[in-house]
């Protein structure tokens, strides 16, 4: 008799571990119904052509329409994507999932001339439709966003140009990450037991956090010196993105490409500043999280392979799905009764898909649209990791919940620029309360390394790749060749600074080019403002101030642009408040943990 463990079929996962789909479509069949009978409606948006701003009914008409229109596509697709995702070995699911992406497709080109035309309609003869007619007046938000871009807008003959560019304009990006994922040769290295080990993106990750130093530094070195051989390849297609960017923002009036990046949320340049700025006037915790792990490891020196393994040793803390769900809803109820209430739902109406299971995409997630449950996907294991997981994805789940019931749909989603504050929130009340119930040092030497290591990821190293990638940015602009060499020795120097000068591992410098996120535009720094967002949110709800704005902030969809929305809330992102509160509380957390693990 095997001892051996197999993954259960789908259709062997116990009903009440499985989240229920029969409210979005009660049977496939009826999914079928829906695809056909909306691909059909599609072909009526040709009615609205040149018809938009003919009066106020007209334009009610073709809004009412294109909502209508999205909302029915949304409902299909997500139905088609969460089945697909929990059995991807489904022939059924495969062809169902194909189907909607090509529909999906289609969606986007029938309705492209929407924002053409109604950007080239008078606009103070619309704002007078949106004025007078009570049920236009709900689009004022929408048609603010869109009027605010026209300074930015070309000719007719220029967007066209532009366009039929995009896929020129996405080879550099493209390129990278064919030879990222695909491409390029990882070399083999022998692990502690002397196995040949070829490295991988994940193996690599692994490694980094092996006890045994000197596979680290082996592991390092390998992966980046595998980068390295590729350097004037890889600076060439980081400066091409580059170049991209900038000349956009030079095409379309915008001050920088920054400025072009984080104008469509309504995001001035500033709040980036502040960012990093805040990270300077505190970089010397970082100095001082390096130097506890130099101690914390017995290390007579310390270089960038020792910043991932765990100060502490692992500790037998495992939790059931049901202990978690407990301790969840005890760690959050600082939030009220409203917040409880939805936290119950999730865990009741089945709208989470528990088990593991054969085909079942890996990671866990929260997904779902207006009109339909914030649907969670987990992959079951009794560790701690997989409660804070469970927890983060609430967040975002009780997020979309409150955003859809309280928001109208085309206000019913909410900015990439806050889709993590949420999440966060709920990690770091999880944490607190935790580090309430043991007293146990190992344990808290645990719960605290998990927050330091958790606050260098995503707060100190998100930033020093926002700051590298303005600093690409700013030099290109000014006419500064971003060549290898330039490129090596600026991140090195960065690293350094971030750091401290003794963690000297000089194949750091070639870091830059595995990093897809400089191919993204400005995107990265928003994990470090969203999480000292939701810290200053979390540490005030803790220490029993009113949850009541946060839940507004949670309430309040893309009804307004996200900085107001928590500057609103109490949270101002223009000040470096949150950020300090964030760096303080690692302070603090830096400093217990040291009294427990050096003696």
């Amino acid at each position: 008799m095997s001892n051996k463990y197999e993954l259960p079929q789908r259709s062997e996962v116990a009903i009440q571990d499985t989240w229920d789909l029969t409210p979005i479509f009660a049977s496939d069949e009826a999914w079928y119904q829906e695809f056909e009978k909306l691909s059909k409606d599609l072909g009526d948006v040709s009615g609205f052509i040149g018809k938009l701003t003919d009066s106020a009914d007209a334009l009610l008409s073709g809004l009412k329409y294109r909502d209508d229109m999205s909302y029915r596509l949304e409902m299909l697709y997500v139905y088609a994507h969460l089945m697909f995702d929990v059995d991807t070995t489904d022939s059924k699911y495969q062809a169902m999932n194909a189907k909607i992406q090509s529909l999906v497709a289609d969606f986007g080109a029938s309705f492209a001339f929407y924002s053409t035309e109604l950007l080239a309609g008078d606009e103070k003869q619309i704002r007078g439709f949106l004025e007078s007619n009570e049920a236009l007046g709900l689009y004022t938000h929408e048609f603010d966003r869109l009027f605010k871009s026209r300074a930015h807008i070309l000719s007719d003959k220029e967007e066209k140009l532009l366009a039929s560019a995009g896929e020129i304009f996405s080879i550099p990006s493209t390129t990278f990450g064919m030879i990222n994922n695909a491409d390029i040769k990882f070399p083999t290295i022998k692990d502690e037991n002397g196995v040949d080990v070829q490295l991988s993106h994940g193996i690599y990750s692994l490694m980094m956090e092996n006890p045994n130093r000197d596979l680290r530094e082996r592991a390092f070195k390998a992966m980046q010196n595998t980068y390295g051989d590729l350097k004037n390849t890889l600076a060439s297609t980081l400066s091409g993105n580059v170049k991209i960017h900038n000349y956009s923002a030079r095409i379309r009036h915008y001050e920088s490409a920054r400025h072009q990046a984080l104008f469509g949320n309504d995001i001035d340049e500033a709040v980036h500043q502040n960012l990093i700025d805040g990270i300077h006037k505190n970089i010397h915790l970082l100095h001082d999280y390096v130097a506890l792990r130099q101690d914390a490891l017995g290390l007579e020196d310390i270089q960038m392979y020792d910043l991932y393994t765990p100060m502490v040793d692992d500790v037998d803390l495992s939790f059931t799905y049901e202990e978690a769900k407990a301790i969840i809803l005890e760690a959050l109820s600082v939030m009220g009764e409203e917040y409880s209430a939805v936290l119950k739902r999730a865990f009741n109406e089945r709208w989470i898909d528990v088990k593991e299971n054969k085909g079942k995409r890996s990671g866990a997630y929260s997904s779902g649209v207006y009109g339909t449950a914030p649907y969670i996907l987990m992959n079951w294991r009794d560790t701690i990791d997989n409660m804070f997981t469970l927890a983060h994805e609430l967040g975002h789940s009780v997020h979309s919940y409150f955003t859809r019931k309280y928001q109208p749909y085309i206000y019913g989603d909410y900015s990439i620029f806050v889709a993590e504050v949420a999440s966060t929130t709920n990690e770091n009340l999880l944490l607190n309360y935790l580090l309430d119930q043991y007293e146990d040092p190992k344990i808290r030497a645990y719960l605290l390394n998990h927050y330091l290591d958790t606050v260098k990821g995503t707060v100190f190293r998100q930033t020093q790749f926002a700051e590298f990638e303005h600093n690409i940015h700013v030099a290109d602009q000014e006419g500064t060749a971003l060549t290898a060499d330039y490129l090596i020795d600026s991140y090195y120097a960065l690293n350094q600074y971030y750091y401290g000068e003794k963690v000297s591992t000089k194949e750091i410098g070639y870091e830059w080019a595995r990093i897809p996120h400089f191919y993204y535009n400005y995107y990265v720094y928003q994990y470090a403002t969203g999480f000292s967002a939701a810290t200053l949110f979390s540490e005030t709800i803790y220490n029993g101030g009113d949850a009541t704005p946060y839940l507004e902030f949670l309430k309040s969809g893309s009804k307004d642009y996200p900085i107001n929305v928590l500057k609103k809330a109490g949270v101002d992102m223009h000040d470096t408040l949150a950020i300090d509160t964030t760096l303080n509380k690692f302070d603090e957390c830096l400093k217990e943990l040291r009294t427990l693990i050096v003696k």
